[in-house]
């Protein structure tokens, strides 16, 4: 990750599904996320082509990595409540660009869009993500809902 302000999320100990997904964050603010994923075998469903799910993980994950960010300003830490990802072109492999904004940014939740473009930048999935800020749990304190 470069080019990264305030106090990025630490991504250092991702879980092996984030690393397999192929999500490389290269700015992270609150304001915007940029990243890539190179798309190959790996990434396939059966029928030969990426799964879907890497997108709405790319999706998700851009998203709630700019919500910290700015929920970090205030103390507090951003949590997904609804992810909606539409898929529209299918891909075999290649770069792929991840982009998310914020579309709104409140006191209790944001709102973020993210578009996935391939390398003649035409879009590949967009998607938006729904995130209410809350404040982090300490250790030793579970996580129910």
């Amino acid at each position: 990750m470069t080019d990264t302000e305030g106090h990025p999320p630490d991504l250092e100990n991702a879980s092996e599904f984030l690393v397999a997904a192929g999500l490389r964050l290269t700015h992270v603010a609150a304001d915007r996320v940029e990243g890539v994923i190179d798309l190959g075998p790996a990434h396939h469903q059966p029928w030969g082509l990426v799964h879907g799910g890497i997108y709405t993980t790319a999706i998700e994950s851009a998203a709630t990595v700019g919500a910290v960010a700015a929920a970090s300003e205030h103390g507090l830490v951003a949590v997904g409540v609804n992810n909606n990802t539409n898929f529209l072109r299918a891909m075999i492999g290649g770069r792929v660009r991840v982009l998310a904004r914020p579309i709104q940014q409140g006191r209790t939740q944001q709102l973020w869009e993210v578009s996935i473009s391939d390398a003649d930048d035409r879009l590949v999935a967009v998607g938006q993500v729904r995130l209410q800020n809350v404040a982090p749990r300490t250790d030793g304190e579970e996580m129910h809902r």
